[in-house]
C-alpha cells in the first residue's frame, strides 16, 4: 500500500481482533480537512455505531463487532443534519444520522464478514453500487492472503460523462454504476445475464477495473476483488474524495 501522500486516503477504519477471538474492535478515524459521516449496515448480527454519526476532523471513533458479523461501511458526504438526525447527503444518503438502511448509490462499500467460512474474515472495497469516494482496507498482523483491497484511484475524474452524478456546486460528487445508469440486464446480470458466464465484464466495468484493480467492478468479479485473512491483529480502511 502506498503512503498517504501518494494515495491520499484520508478517511480509515482500525479493526483488531480480540484475543480470544471473542470481538473485533472497530476504530474509525478522520484525517480528512472536512467532516464525514460513516454509516454502518449489518447483514448479519446487531447494527453497529447506531447505524451512522458525524466525524469531524481528526475525530475518531470505536465500537466492537462480534465474531461471526458481517456488514458495510461507506462514507456520506455533503452532509446536513438537524438536531433530531433529520437531514440528507449529496452521497450515501440513509434517511437520516442514523443510517435506516444502507447508502443509496452511487457509493463505494467497504465490506465484511468475520470469521466467516474456515475461520476466516473476508473483506472487499466494492463498486457495485458505483463510486463516490477512494476506499481501502489493509488488514495487518494476521496469515493468509490478507492484501490490500481498496481503489485509490480518482473515479470521479475518470468518470464517462453518462455516469456522473453532479453535486450542489455542479461539481462530480460521484459516478454511477452501468446498472443504475441504464438498468438493462447486461450491466446488472439478471434475467439472460444471470451468471458468470453470461454477464462478462463491460467496457464501463473495465473502465472501474484499470482504475481499480484490487475493488470489486462488477457482481462477478469475485475472483480478484475478494480478500481473505486468518487472526488478523489490525486492518486499517480509508476514503477520500
Amino acid at each position: 500500500m502506498a503512503n498517504l501522500s501518494s494515495i491520499h486516503i484520508l478517511f480509515f477504519v482500525f479493526i483488531t481482533s480480540g484475543i480470544a477471538v471473542s470481538a473485533t474492535v472497530f476504530t474509525l478515524q478522520n484525517n480528512c480537512p472536512y467532516t464525514v459521516w460513516p454509516g454502518t449496515l449489518a447483514g448479519r448480527g446487531s447494527k453497529l455505531a447506531d447505524g451512522g454519526f458525524e466525524l469531524a476532523p481528526g475525530a475518531s471513533r470505536q465500537f466492537s463487532a462480534p465474531a461471526g458479523w458481517s456488514g458495510r461501511f461507506w462514507a456520506r458526504t455533503g452532509c446536513n443534519f438537524d438536531s433530531s438526525g433529520k437531514g440528507r447527503c449529496d452521497t450515501g444518503d440513509c434517511g437520516g444520522l442514523r443510517c435506516n438502511g444502507g447508502g443509496v448509490p452511487p457509493v463505494s462499500l467497504a465490506e465484511f464478514t468475520l470469521v466467516g467460512d474456515g475461520g476466516k474474515d473476508f473483506y472487499d472495497v466494492s463498486l457495485v453500487d458505483g463510486y463516490n469516494v477512494k476506499l481501502g482496507i489493509r488488514p495487518s498482523g494476521g496469515s493468509g492472503d490478507c492484501r490490500y483491497a481498496g481503489c485509490a484511484a480518482d473515479l470521479n475524474a475518470a468518470c464517462p460523462n453518462e455516469l456522473k452524478v453532479m453535486g450542489p456546486q455542479n461539481n462530480v460528487v460521484a459516478c454511477k454504476s452501468p446498472c443504475a445508469a441504464f438498468g438493462n440486464s447486461e450491466y446488472c446480470c439478471t434475467g439472460a445475464f444471470s451468471t458468470p458466464q453470461t454477464c462478462p465484464p463491460t467496457n464501463y466495468s473495465r473502465i472501474f477495473k484499470q482504475a481499480c484493480p484490487d475493488a470489486y467492478s462488477y457482481a462477478y468479479d469475485d475472483e480478484t476483488s475478494t480478500f481473505t485473512c486468518t487472526g488478523v491483529k489490525g486492518n486499517s480502511c480509508g476514503v477520500s474524495t
